[in-house]
């Protein structure tokens, strides 16, 4: 191991040291860190979702809503205990990975763009990590099957979940946001 390998191992070994175990908290059997190196990103769970194609899926929530489909997202045994005190939230906040997208493109041209743009001026699924962001109503939640009932989504049926959190109106909408040139 070079000294630069060792500072970041110990770095980050630090780093998991800060957040300590408080009571009531419970670790997992195995750290996700110590699993093989990919990217240290575990899929939790997977979306059943109506989508089995892409051109059938929604390109995004305004347009899953609209097709007034639902969806459901089932969490591995393993960390349901993580959805305790989740049933307090009307929305929440799921990030995907979405496993189909290419992850060689840097720059697309979209249907809808007279020019090509960077993917991190895009939301396709399509980039280095393909990471979904999806704000979805909770219709229903069961602890224990690990299973939340959405209200739509616009993913492809299996997609992998890698996290979930509630969604906070106060904190996570920005009403002044805007990207210049869109009307949305």
């Amino acid at each position: 191991m070079h000294d630069s390998q060792a500072e970041t191992v110990f770095r980050k070994s630090e780093a998991r040291a800060m957040f300590e175990t408080r009571e009531g908290e419970r670790l997992l059997e195995t750290d996700p860190a110590a699993m093989p190196r990919d990217g240290h990103v575990v899929f939790i769970g997977r979306i059943a979702s109506p989508w089995t194609s892409r051109a059938t899926c929604p390109k995004n929530m305004r347009a899953a809503r609209k097709m007034g489909q639902a969806a459901v997202l089932t969490i591995d045994p393993a960390y349901r205990e993580g959805l305790a005190g989740l049933d307090r939230a009307s929305h929440v906040i799921i990030l995907s990975w979405f496993d189909q997208a290419p992850r060689n493109l840097i720059v697309q041209k979209p249907r809808h763009a007279a020019e090509p743009k960077g993917v991190f001026s895009l939301r396709s699924p399509a980039r280095p990590n393909p990471v979904g962001l999806h704000v979805a109503k909770l219709v229903a939640l069961d602890i224990e099957a690990g299973r939340l009932d959405l209200d739509a989504i616009d993913v492809l049926d299996g997609t992998p979940v890698i996290d979930i959190k509630p969604y906070f109106a106060s904190t996570d909408a920005f009403a002044e946001a805007v990207i210049a040139g869109r009307d949305e």
